[in-house]
């Protein structure tokens, strides 16, 4: 399972020009699920993602995740983050999982983060979604179980 993360000042998915989920202050977590995925790594990448420490402390250091600066995490499923790119000119998604299975552990992962008491608007699973954020830094890291 694969999260990249970028800490944002705003940021909001559309569909069909329609905004679907929005967030202030907080992370864009754009979520990319591998066939051999399952819900305990899930939860340990949700409880990861909700605890890097990516925000500045008053001293201008990154020591502070995005409860502690009362962010929100909005969540987006992003199958391309699967893609074998090693080789030739065309990504693989061989060891992407398939979509029943990534929009079942995309739907736990966005739970568990709600569950540590987060607000996460999404977008919709396996839809042509536009994205728009103000990368805070700019920030991004990838995580991965």
């Amino acid at each position: 399972m694969i999260a990249l993360i970028q800490r944002a000042s705003h940021a909001h998915v559309s569909i069909c020009d329609n905004i679907n989920g929005e967030i202030g202050k907080g992370l864009v977590v754009l979520l990319g699920v591998e066939k051999d995925d399952d819900e305990a790594k899930a939860k340990r990448l949700a409880q990861r993602v909700a605890t890097y420490r990516v925000f500045e402390d008053e001293q201008g250091k990154m020591n502070l995740d995005v409860g502690q600066v009362g962010g929100d995490l909005l969540v987006i499923s992003q199958f391309t983050l699967a893609a074998d790119t090693k080789r030739g000119k065309r990504p693989s998604f061989s060891g992407s999982a398939e979509p029943a299975l990534g929009e079942k552990l995309y739907e736990y992962f966005c739970l568990q983060l709600r569950e540590l008491g987060f607000k996460v608007p999404t977008g919709v699973f396996g839809a042509d979604m536009q994205v728009t954020l103000t990368n805070d830094g700019p920030v991004t890291f990838t995580l991965t179980t």
